[in-house]
C-alpha cells in the first residue's frame, strides 16, 4: 500500500461510526483499495500515475464495470489524503452511511 493508503487504512480499519471496511478487495479482475460491502462503496486513492498514459481510460472502463455490478466508486486524490487523512476518513464514513 502507498503512504496515503496506509494513513487512511489506519483510520478505516477501526470501523469508525460502525462502518466496516476491507482493504485490497478483489472485484472481478479488479482490486479496490478499500471497500464497504454494506454500502457497496469502493474507495480508490489516486496518485499521479492515474493521470498518465492510458490509465485515465482504464479507470473509466473499470469504474463503468464496477457500476454495472452495483458498486459506487469514490476516487480521492492521494494529495488530499496526505493533507488530512482524518477529514477524508470522516467524509468516506458519511458517504457510506447515507
Amino acid at each position: 500500500m502507498s503512504l496515503p493508503e496506509v494513513l487512511l487504512w489506519n483510520l478505516l480499519r477501526k470501523s469508525p461510526g460502525g462502518v466496516h471496511f476491507r482493504r485490497q478487495e478483489g472485484m472481478g479482475k479488479y482490486v479496490l483499495d478499500f471497500f464497504c460491502a454494506k454500502a457497496k462503496v469502493g474507495i480508490e486513492i489516486d496518485g499521479i500515475a492515474h493521470d498518465m498514459g492510458d490509465r485515465p481510460e482504464r479507470d473509466v472502463q473499470r469504474d463503468a464495470w464496477l457500476k454495472q455490478e452495483g458498486i459506487e466508486i469514490v476516487r480521492i486524490p492521494a494529495t488530499k489524503v496526505l493533507k488530512s487523512p482524518e477529514a477524508i476518513a470522516e467524509a468516506i464514513v458519511r458517504n457510506c452511511k447515507r
